[in-house]
């Protein structure tokens, strides 16, 4: 790990102290005994998660590009391991310091998605919940806790919110309690979020990591020129039990239409980045559909690929990614409300489609192009000029905690800003007209 204590005052206000301290069995424990990382391992459906660790996290190298990717940089990557990539993008940061003291930030390496992951499925919510609490009793025990009782603690990690979220002890309930724990309130999140404040939204990892910048200007011109005979793609499979889900819906919309490309998704086709970006290279716009979560790894690669995102509910993109995206959505993005799939009748998207003219399209594939370096995570390899999504990252949380300090500072209780419930940040809109 570089410590960078500079002369100058470059990092200041920026140090960021690793809680190197940390117990294995919160982090390097799991990438050392991956073979037991997914649930049923031995399972045909379930692999084994080692290969996908390879190369610092971003997943085993795609060799061939086949004139869809650029030559390099390329992998195949587990969004699921944001938490390992964004460790070791940490361990690169320009402004790190061993001197808690000094810090504005402290950062803390821990894997919960690992290790939930292990158990998710776990009748015995003890189980599930034993890693969080053994979590929460060594960090809160930290000198470094007593600075501001963890106000300036963050952490990232790979699955989204709700799988830490559960709020019951019933064995049918979803998930971890990490987040509700006491002491777990009092630190951020970097995730999909959800309506607690003290869940920040940053995009998940796409297959694209580059090691420099004029790898994504190439890349840019690559999409900007790529031709697109289709008006819309959808990648995606039928979710029949997925309460509310259009999915079925767009599908049939698709397969409709002469105008639409549709990708029937599977874990070994979609998981497979060529696939992915050539159906979305070759349409102007891309149906992004809520999936498990509000947001699916799909809307970042339709970003990645040029591809106009056309958005169905607001908790995908605008009401999460804030220090990402702009606050016009319209410049880089469509939005046709929908709560299930009555709300789309036969041939609605592509009449809103083909009404949008030209120039207007043209416009937000630019915008789209635009945003591709902020939504990449850089190989920790490399290093960027441009910041990308792990500097926007960091940035927002240290403008964060200090703006946490000056409440505390100026004798106020952080805590319902902090850590409160946003109750109408995932609103539905009143109409759907």
């Amino acid at each position: 790990m570089k410590i960078n204590h500079t002369n100058s005052d470059s990092c200041l206000n920026r140090y960021i102290y690793i809680h190197d301290g940390l117990p294995a069995r919160f982090n390097y424990d799991f990438l050392n005994n991956c073979e037991s990382l997914s649930p049923r391992a031995s399972s045909s459906n379930k692999p084994s998660m080692c290969p996908q660790l390879v190369n610092l996290g971003l997943g085993p190298d795609v060799s061939k590009s086949e004139g869809v990717l650029s030559d390099k940089s390329w992998y195949q990557t587990n969004p699921h391991l944001l938490e390992v990539i964004f460790h070791n993008r940490m361990k690169k940061h320009e402004c790190l310091t061993s001197n808690s003291n000094l810090a504005s930030a402290i950062y803390v390496p821990f894997y919960p998605s690992m290790g939930v992951g292990v158990h998710l499925w776990d009748s015995n919510v003890e189980i599930r919940d034993a890693s969080a609490k053994d979590f929460v009793k060594w960090i809160s025990r930290q000198p470094e806790w007593r600075k501001m009782w963890g106000r300036d603690h963050f952490f990232a990690y790979g699955r989204t919110a709700w799988d830490f979220r559960r709020q019951e002890d019933d064995s049918s309930d979803w998930g971890s309690k990490l987040r509700f724990l006491p002491e777990s309130l009092n630190m951020t999140i970097l995730i999909e979020g959800s309506e607690w404040k003290n869940d920040i939204a940053i995009p998940y990892p796409t297959n694209f990591h580059p090691t420099e910048d004029s790898e994504v200007v190439a890349w840019q011109n690559k999409v900007r020129k790529q031709e697109r005979p289709y008006l819309f793609t959808f990648a995606g499979a039928p979710r029949p039990n997925l309460e509310g889900s259009i999915q079925g819906k767009l599908i049939e919309h698709c397969q409709a239409s002469n105008n639409c490309n549709f990708l029937h998704c599977t874990e070994k086709i979609c998981g497979n980045p060529i696939t992915v970006m050539r159906a979305f290279q070759s349409s102007v716009y891309c149906l992004q559909p809520v999936g498990d979560s509000f947001t699916r790894r799909s809307a970042f690669d339709a970003f990645l690929a040029g591809c106009i995102p056309v958005f169905f509910h607001p908790a995908t993109a605008y009401a999460q990614y804030l220090w990402y995206l702009p606050k016009d959505h319209t410049k880089y993005s469509v939005f046709i409300p929908a709560k299930d799939g009555n709300d789309l009748k036969e041939g609605r998207i592509e009449n809103i489609l083909l009404g949008i003219s030209k120039e207007k399209g043209a416009a937000m594939r630019e915008e789209v192009i635009r945003l591709i370096p902020k939504l990449v995570y850089a190989d920790p390899r490399g290093r960027l000029k441009t910041p990308d999504a792990f500097d926007i990252a960091v940035q927002g949380m240290l403008d964060r905690i200090e703006n946490v300090r000056k409440v505390m500072n100026e004798g106020r209780d952080p805590s319902a800003d902090f850590a409160g419930l946003e109750n109408d940040k995932f609103k539905f809109p009143d109409s759907t007209d």
